[in-house]
């Protein structure tokens, strides 16, 4: 039997100036569907993303959601107005007395609900606004990049809660890794035309190619074609002296049929010059320390890099990334320990608050106002790696267009202010790259350039990123942050000092799984011990699948476990039954759901490690 479609967009046309955005756009999502949307930046995906929400009313088509169907989205600038805490943004949409969903979600999530509305960040508050739509759990989400702003331990925690509802969701991210983990179907737009793959993510890079080199093919015959019908259209009507007219409305026809076809947008002439070549040491640090009151930022780190290393620092948020990246270019002093640069070094910062773009000014002056870019008795010009260059010439060589050299920055998206701030940077030699946290909003092709450009740029990286994928393809070496002033340097990208960390989010929810186990069950069952549980790189009695799955399972158990004890905790009051019995009747459910689940993933955590 076909299922019930969860929400159908029919005919949908929509045109903000220009080119269209969508023409004649069919869409259908199921029960079930895990879709990745993808396309540029600025190619419509959060636009296409508010029209499947209701928030934005197409020129043309309709828009259907059957009766009792809720489709919740995730915002990425959300209206918090109104509200004074965070958490009371969050549960502001459930029902009484389910506010506890906020509290397990936000533990996931590493952000306090007691948090004012009035001094939240900017990445506080999309976690709010995340954190909303994970407690509603309608029929479908629309995620709009909900890994920006979050460490790679919440990334983890989210994907392994989107892996594991079973509600469908449509979700734009820059993140590979973590599309290439969740969905099942993509969603590609590309120049106002949508196209769908039965597949996920992965394999999605080599799709596109195809369906570029036949479009590419398609307008070669074209243009030949056209090229054929004009040479007739002289040729021939002298020879004749006749025109056949309907000939010449065919070639007509074939030019519009080419002035229709919207061309590929380009890449971004992107390119980072090396300066003149520092000394082969870049950077030394000996028992190096920070402490800011009574917290430990960071305890006797040792560390040297070399000319050429690339250096990826991870950890979570707030855990001292940036104040680290300061004191190894001398920006910071630490408390006690020595940081020694090495000579000759041109540095260059790309910060994550975009502090070097003012909102307010044009993109054109944000450039020619730059005094390290500004060519002397020319205020149209730039200085580009030493060559004068005009103002929008450059620009366009980042994919902005002239309309746009002229806008203020703050009209720009989060990508294009990251293509706005590369450009500044690539414009000046360097020969040591600060890079914090350069991957948000950026899309997968501008990351894949940046990628290469590094990969070819002669000077020393330093990078802070949550963007695993990235890390793997950029970094040589992996400096750990894990708290309490611990720092540790691992050779290679994420996946190596994944397989190299002692000591894990995931690993300690195993722990926490084995020491319950490990008790004796009523039936006297012998329970497995540690070093059975712990994931194995081959298991040659499981199939990879049963492997994955019974490398989850701790995990999926310690977190059952911890919305138990919430809603334990609640329905602890002495008086709740008698002054709010629906309360307690939902929660009473809730947690009799819980452990149901609880028991069922025990029982196949036991049954996979048994065939172990």
């Amino acid at each position: 039997m076909a299922r019930a479609p969860l929400l159908q967009l029919s005919g949908i046309s929509l045109t903000f100036g220009g080119n269209p955005v969508f023409d004649n756009l069919d869409l259908v999502v199921h029960p079930g569907d895990r879709v990745a949307l993808v396309g540029r930046n600025g190619s419509g995906k959060s636009t296409l993303m508010k029209v499947m929400a209701g928030l934005v009313e197409p020129d043309q088509g309709i828009r259907v959601v059957p009766p009792g169907i809720t489709v919740g989205y995730m915002e990425q600038d959300p209206d918090l107005s109104g509200f004074e805490t965070l958490g009371d943004f969050a549960a502001s949409a459930l029902p009484e007395g389910e506010s506890y969903k906020v509290d397990v979600v936000a533990e996931g999530l590493k952000f306090r609900p007691e948090t004012p509305v009035a001094t939240a960040s900017g990445g506080e508050r999309r976690r709010a606004a995340l954190a909303k739509l994970l407690a509603e759990a309608p029929e479908l989400m629309l995620l709009d990049e909900p890994t920006n702003h979050l460490d790679i331990q919440a990334i983890e925690w989210l994907e392994t809660e989107l892996r594991d509802t079973r509600t469908a969701f449509v979700l734009i991210s820059h993140d590979r890794a973590f599309l290439r983990a969740l969905t099942r179907a993509t969603l590609w737009i590309d120049r106002g035309e949508v196209r769908r793959r039965e597949s996920g993510f992965e394999g999605f890079e080599e799709w596109r190619e195809t369906v570029w080199a036949e479009a590419d093919e398609a307008r070669h015959n074209l243009e030949r074609k056209i090229k054929a019908e004009a040479k007739w259209a002289v040729e021939g009507i002298s020879a004749r002296r006749k025109r056949n007219m309907g000939r010449v409305r065919a070639l007509y026809a074939l030019r519009d049929e080419r002035a229709s076809m919207i061309r590929r947008q380009g890449t971004a002439a992107m390119e980072f010059e090396s300066g003149t070549t520092s000394g082969k040491r870049v950077i030394e640090a000996k028992g190096i320390t920070k402490v800011f009151g009574d917290r430990v930022i960071l305890r006797g780190l040792d560390i040297r890099v070399l000319r050429g290393d690339r250096v990826a620092f991870v950890g979570p948020n707030g855990v001292g990334k940036t104040t680290l990246l300061k004191m190894l270019v001398g920006e910071l002093a630490p408390d006690t320990g020595t940081v020694t640069l090495g000579t000759n070094l041109d540095i260059a910062v790309f910060d994550q608050t975009r502090a070097q773009l003012d909102p307010e000014a044009s993109l054109w002056d944000n450039l020619t106002g730059d005094p390290t870019m500004r060519v002397s008795g020319n205020s149209d010009q730039v200085m580009v790696r030493g060559v004068p260059k005009h103002a929008v010439a450059y620009l366009k060589d980042f994919l902005f267009d002239e309309r746009q050299a002229r806008a203020p920055v703050k009209s720009l998206s989060g990508g294009e202010k990251a293509r706005l701030l590369l450009a500044k940077l690539m414009a000046k030699p360097s020969n040591l790259l600060i890079l914090d946290e350069p991957t948000n909003d950026l899309d997968v092709e501008t990351l894949d350039l940046l990628q290469d450009i590094l990969g070819d740029y002669d000077g020393t990286v330093l990078l802070v990123s949550h963007d695993r994928d990235f890390i793997d393809r950029v970094a040589t070496s992996t400096v750990a942050l894990e708290g309490q002033g611990r720092a540790t340097v691992y050779p290679g990208g994420w996946s190596d000092y994944a397989a190299q960390r002692p000591t894990t989010d995931v690993t300690r929810a195993e722990d926490r799984a084995i020491e319950r186990l490990a008790a004796p069950s009523d039936k006297g069952a012998k329970a497995p011990a540690k070093a059975e549980l712990a994931p194995a790189k081959s298991r040659p009695g499981l199939t990879f699948t049963e492997r994955k799955r019974l490398d989850d399972l701790p995990g999926t158990i310690a977190r059952l476990e911890a919305e138990i004890a919430k809603l334990t905790e609640f329905l602890s009051a002495p008086d709740l039954f008698t002054k709010d019995p629906a309360k307690f009747k939902k929660a009473t459910e809730a947690i009799a759901e819980r452990q149901s689940a609880l028991a069922t993933a025990e029982e196949e955590w036991l049954l996979l490690a048994e065939r172990e």
